[in-house]
């Protein structure tokens, strides 16, 4: 019988709980407050994580972020290694989520689209 969640999704579930909490507590970087993880991918031999994020203002430029994320990636990798308590902590990649924002923008395009095809 199969295993349910491999190794590999479980650790991400726990890298991205973790992270997400020392994003929030412990990082004092101003260019990261505002920002949300919402995936983590890791590669098939848990070396590399690709951390995906959101920012609440979807106008905020993303590229003093991703500077910011980067420049704490030493730290969180570190981190994570004593809260996760594994040997090989996997290198930290960030890329901008922009789901939420394409979803909104279709919405509206959705919602123009009927208004008018809308018969008055």
């Amino acid at each position: 019988m199969a295993r349910e969640f491999s190794r590999n999704q479980r650790l991400g579930t726990e890298v991205l709980r973790t992270l997400s909490q020392l994003l929030r507590f412990e990082t004092k970087d101003p260019r990261l407050k505002g920002v949300s993880l919402t995936s983590v991918d890791l590669s098939r031999d848990l070396s590399v994580a690709r951390v995906y994020f959101s920012v609440l203002d979807p106008q905020a430029p993303v590229d003093p972020i991703v500077a910011g994320l980067q420049r704490a990636s030493g730290f969180l990798r570190s981190r994570l290694g004593q809260e996760l308590k594994i040997r090989h902590v996997p290198e930290l990649r960030f890329a901008h989520d922009d789901s939420a924002e394409q979803s909104v923008r279709i919405s509206e395009l959705i919602d123009s689209a009927l208004h008018s095809n809308d018969p008055k």
